[in-house]
């Protein structure tokens, strides 16, 4: 299980901007502000950081668990409007499994986030 993911990103107030928004649906909020801004959908379990530095290479691919696809569909709109930069509209995608419906978006860094609902 993983407790929790850290990203390094080349400016810290852009990258907190676009995450405040993306993940807006998702009911996640930024919790810690300082060195590592940290988020998560309830103050004791902070489960997504943002750090300064360089973004490594390649960049990790990731995904949130959205439980409904009208979750998917909206984070992908929030992620859009926060900055993002369209890697995959919301669709099903059977080629991955039946009922695997997804959305991907870069963030300013480049990072390719996935928003996912698999029921």
């Amino acid at each position: 299980m993983i407790d929790h993911l850290e990203l390094s990103t080349q400016d810290l107030a852009t990258a907190t901007a676009f995450y405040r928004g993306a993940l807006a649906p998702l009911g996640y909020t930024l919790h810690v502000e300082g060195k590592a801004n940290g988020f998560g959908a309830e103050p004791a379990r902070l489960d997504f950081w943002l750090r300064p530095g360089e973004p490594s290479s390649p960049r990790p691919h990731f995904a949130f668990f959205c439980a409904t696809r009208t979750l998917v569909d909206a984070s992908y709109r929030a992620a859009m409007q926060a900055g993002g930069t369209d890697n995959g509209a919301p669709k099903l995608r059977v080629d991955i499994h039946p009922t695997y419906y997804a959305a991907f978006v870069r963030d300013p860094d480049g990072h390719n986030v996935e928003f996912v609902c698999q029921a």
